[in-house]
């Protein structure tokens, strides 16, 4: 098992930056230092503060699924977040992503396109931020996401699977806590439009001459 402490993140040096295009991994922690999803990415802007990277349609990932091969979602919830997991390949299967990942703060913001390129909606995905080291970005899934749509509204996602995940020791309440707080805190920039949901990057097109970035063949045996 590859682990790591759920709260020690690598801090580079700020002039040691990623350069548009480079191929680096979102990786997701959990807190008992197990490695959870990992999706590879294309840098697009690259921060001291925050890093902007694309999720390309067939990019290949790690997810993790029960013994007998069933991934969390057809899991009952009571078992979602419980129980023995194995890393296996999978495939990103929907249009390009576009993620905004802040260094510190305990969110992410995910643009999502339909398949012509047209914007759709935005994804907030609250997450514990660990840092980041030569190969990629480290954070630990909040469970607890926000759906955005352009005009404003919003609306709180997977708020049903909460008490699994604190029975079974994925999240704590006091990372809960916070995790919400940011939340709220994103709703109000949606619902004042301000950014990042105030129409920027809605127009934005991955580089079609970039090819997909790798995932460690390590990283699902």
């Amino acid at each position: 098992m590859l682990e790591r402490g759920p709260e020690r993140g690598a801090r580079p040096d700020p002039a040691d930056r990623w350069k548009p295009g480079s191929d680096i991994l979102y990786r997701f922690w959990r807190l008992d230092g197990s490695l959870g999803t990992v999706h590879p990415a294309r840098v697009l802007d690259d921060r001291p503060d925050r890093l902007l990277c694309w999720v390309l349609p067939g990019t290949p990932i790690r997810i993790t699924t029960s013994p007998d091969g069933r991934t969390p979602r057809e899991l009952p919830l009571h078992e979602r977040f419980s129980g023995i997991r194995v890393p296996a390949l999978s495939v990103w299967r929907t249009t390009a992503t576009l993620r905004l990942v802040f260094a510190e703060q305990w969110s992410s913001v995910w643009w999502f396109f339909e398949a012509d390129g047209s914007f759709r909606n935005w994804y907030v995905n609250l997450e514990v931020p660990l840092g980041r080291d030569a190969t990629g970005v480290n954070r630990v899934d909040g469970v607890l996401d926000l759906e955005v749509f352009p005009g404003g509204k919003w609306s709180w996602k997977d708020e049903d699977e909460l008490a699994s995940a604190l029975a079974a020791g994925r999240i704590d309440q006091r990372r809960l806590d916070r995790l919400r707080a940011e939340g709220e805190r994103m709703a109000d920039l949606a619902e004042r439009e301000l950014f990042p949901f105030d129409g920027s990057h809605c127009d934005a097109r991955p580089d079609p001459g970039w090819a997909l970035p790798s995932l460690p063949a390590e990283l699902v045996r």
